[in-house]
C-alpha cells in the first residue's frame, strides 16, 4: 500500500497499533467498510470476529480481564472492539454495561453515518439514529466523536487514556463512514502514546487512615474488585500481615488475597456470620468496593465501627455508608499506608477469629443438605489446570462459585457486575485469545442459548475453550426466586436443544456427562486442544437466604 492509497481507516489502525493494541474484536457493517479494509491490510493486528455484536463486546471484555489477571503489574490491556452503526452498535450496550460495572478497559469503536447526517436530523441513512452517542453516554466512561481524519489519533488517544485511567472502564468512539473512507494526508503514525494520570491519595487522608488502623484492636479488610483491578495483591498481603487484619474478598475481588492464607476469611458475603464479622470490626478498611447490594448482603450490613473506604470511582465514595473516603487507586493507597502503619506480632487472635468464622459458615451450610452442589463445584475446581481462566454466566453454579471458588491459579470472571445473561462462552473466547487456552466457560441452559452461535466463532478461530452447560431445564435462579416469593414460577421453564448434538453439528467435540463423571469429563476436555462442550443435567439449589437467620 502506498501513501496515496491510505484512508481514514488506516489512520485508525496505525493509531491502535501505536497505542499498544495487538488484537481487535470486530464485526463488519456497511458504514465500517473502511475500517475493515484497513484491518485486512494490517499484518500485525489479529482480528477476531463473532456472530453477534453483544457477544463480540463480551469477548473483548473477557480478553481484557484475562490480560489483567495474567499480568496485573503490566500495562493496562485496553481491548479494541469495532462494530457498525445503529443496530450493531446498540447490541453492545448490555455488554458494555457489564464492563463498566466491573471496571474493564474496553475501547468500543463504531462507524457512523456520513458527517453531513450528524446533528440530530433525520436524513434517511441506513442504521441512522437521531443521536447515537447519547445512547452510550450513560453506559460508558466517555464518548468521543470524530469528524475529520486529522481528529482520529487524538480522539483514540484520549479514549484509550480514559479506559486505562482508574477506575478502568469501557469508552466509545464514533467515526463517520466518509471519514473512514477519506484519503489520509497525515503521515504514517507510529508514536501515538497514552499516559493515564495515576490517582494518588491525598497525604492527609493516608495519615488519618494509618492512625485509625494503627489504633484499631480489631481491624478487618474488605477487598473488592478495585483491589483486584489495581494489582494490589502484594500490598494487600503486606498490610494484612502488618496489622494482623483478616481479609474478606468480595465476589469481584476474588483472587486478590490468597484463599488459604491464615488471615483469609474468604468470600461468604451472603452468609450472615460474615456480615456480622465485617460489622464487628472497630475499623473496617474497604478497598475498591462501593459496598453495594451483594457486598452488603442486600443492605443487611450495619457497621458498628469506623469505615475507611478507598475507591477510585468518585461516585461510589460514601454512596452507601459513611466513611473516611479516600478517592484513589487502591495499590497506590496501600503503598502509602505501608509506610505509616505499625507492624504487629501475631497473638493468634485474628487467626482464631477467621477459623471460628469459617467454621460457623461450614456448620450452617452443612445443615442444609447441599452435598450435590458442594461436590459439583469441587469437581469443577479439581478439573481445572493451574493457570486456567474461568468465565461464568449468571447461573446457580456461578452463584455458588462467587462464594466457594478458590481463584488462586484459576481466576474467576463473572457477569455479576451488571448481572446480564450470556457472558460465559463469549467471555471465555476472549480469554482464550488472550492466553491461548485452555479456558473454561460455565453456563446454564438458559444463558447458553444467548451465546450458542459463538461455537462457530470458536471453531473458526480454533479457540481452546471448554464449555460446561449445566442443564436444569430453565432459568434456574429465577425459578428459585419466583417460587420462594410467590410459591410458583412463571416463564422459567424452557424448551432447549440437544446441546451435545448441536455442538457436534458445529464440529465441536461434545459429551453428555453426569454428576458422577463430570469432573473426569471436564478434565479430559480441558486437556484436549480446541473447543469442546460438556453437558451435565443437574437441578441445583442455592443455600438458604441468611436474612431468615438474623
Amino acid at each position: 500500500m502506498t501513501d496515496l492509497d491510505r484512508i481514514g481507516g488506516d489512520v485508525v489502525v496505525e493509531t491502535l497499533r501505536a497505542l499498544g493494541a495487538e488484537t481487535v474484536f470486530g464485526l463488519p457493517g456497511q458504514h465500517a467498510l473502511g475500517l475493515f479494509e484497513a484491518l485486512r491490510r494490517a499484518d500485525d493486528l489479529r482480528v477476531i470476529s463473532s456472530r453477534v455484536e453483544n457477544n463480540l463486546a463480551f469477548a473483548a471484555d473477557g480478553h481484557a480481564r484475562a490480560k489483567l489477571a495474567a499480568n496485573p503489574d503490566g500495562p493496562v490491556p485496553v481491548t479494541p472492539m469495532i462494530v457498525s452503526t445503529g443496530p450493531g452498535a446498540l447490541l453492545t450496550l448490555a455488554s458494555l454495561q457489564e464492563s463498566r460495572a466491573a471496571s474493564v478497559p474496553v475501547l468500543g469503536i463504531s462507524s457512523q453515518i456520513p458527517v453531513a447526517g450528524l446533528g440530530g436530523g433525520r436524513h434517511g441513512y441506513l442504521h441512522e439514529l437521531p443521536d447515537q452517542q447519547a445512547s452510550f453516554a450513560g453506559v460508558v466512561k466517555s464518548v468521543h466523536v470524530v469528524r475529520t481524519v486529522s481528529q482520529i489519533p487524538t480522539a483514540l488517544r484520549e479514549a484509550w487514556e480514559s479506559a486505562a485511567t482508574v477506575p478502568y472502564g469501557p469508552v466509545w468512539v464514533e467515526i463517520p463512514q466518509d471519514v473512514l473512507l477519506a484519503p489520509a494526508s497525515l503521515p504514517r503514525l507510529a508514536s501515538v502514546t497514552a499516559d493515564p494520570v495515576p490517582l494518588v491519595p491525598l497525604p492527609e487522608l493516608v495519615t488519618e487512615a494509618a492512625n485509625l488502623l494503627g489504633a484499631a484492636k480489631n481491624p478487618v479488610i474488605l477487598a473488592g474488585g478495585g483491589a483486584l483491578r489495581s494489582g494490589a495483591h502484594a500490598e494487600l498481603r503486606a498490610l494484612s500481615e502488618a496489622l494482623r487484619a483478616p481479609v474478606v474478598s468480595t465476589f469481584g475481588g476474588k483472587g486478590v488475597f490468597a484463599w488459604d492464607h491464615e488471615l483469609s476469611a474468604q468470600s461468604w458475603l451472603e452468609d450472615w456470620h460474615t456480615t456480622e464479622f465485617l460489622a464487628g470490626a472497630d475499623v473496617l478498611l474497604v478497598l475498591g468496593s462501593g459496598l453495594g447490594e451483594l457486598s452488603s448482603n442486600y443492605r443487611g450490613f450495619a457497621p458498628r465501627g469506623r469505615v475507611i473506604q478507598v475507591e477510585a470511582d468518585l461516585g461510589k465514595l460514601e454512596s452507601n455508608y459513611p466513611a473516611l473516603g479516600i478517592h484513589a487507586d487502591v495499590k497506590l493507597t496501600l503503598q502509602a499506608l505501608l509506610e505509616w502503619v505499625p507492624f504487629r506480632d501475631s497473638d493468634g487472635h485474628a487467626e482464631a477469629a477467621v477459623s471460628e468464622l469459617l467454621g460457623q459458615v461450614r456448620e450452617r451450610l452443612g445443615s442444609q443438605h447441599l452435598e450435590l452442589e458442594h461436590k459439583l463445584l469441587a469437581d469443577i475446581r479439581a478439573a481445572v489446570p493451574e493457570g486456567t481462566q474461568t468465565y461464568w454466566d449468571m447461573t446457580i453454579a456461578a452463584y455458588w462459585a462467587w462464594s466457594v471458588w478458590n481463584a488462586e491459579g484459576a481466576p474467576i470472571h463473572t457477569a455479576q457486575g451488571a448481572g446480564g445473561l450470556g457472558y460465559g462462552l463469549p467471555g471465555a473466547l476472549g480469554g482464550a485469545v488472550a492466553t491461548g487456552g485452555p479456558v473454561l466457560a460455565v453456563s446454564g441452559d438458559g444463558g447458553a442459548m444467548y451465546g450458542i452461535a459463538e461455537l462457530a466463532t470458536a471453531v473458526q478461530h480454533g479457540l481452546d475453550v471448554t464449555w460446561l452447560v449445566v442443564d436444569d431445564g430453565g432459568y434456574g435462579i429465577l425459578r428459585e426466586y419466583l417460587t420462594g416469593t410467590f410459591g410458583r414460577s412463571t416463564a422459567t421453564e424452557l424448551a432447549r436443544p440437544d446441546f451435545v448434538a448441536l455442538a457436534k453439528s458445529f464440529g465441536v467435540a461434545a459429551k453428555l456427562s453426569t454428576l458422577d463423571t463430570v469432573g473426569a469429563d471436564l478434565a479430559g476436555a480441558l486437556r484436549t486442544p480446541g473447543p469442546s462442550v460438556v453437558v451435565v443435567p443437574a437441578l441445583l439449589t442455592m443455600f438458604a437466604p441468611t436474612h431468615l437467620e438474623k
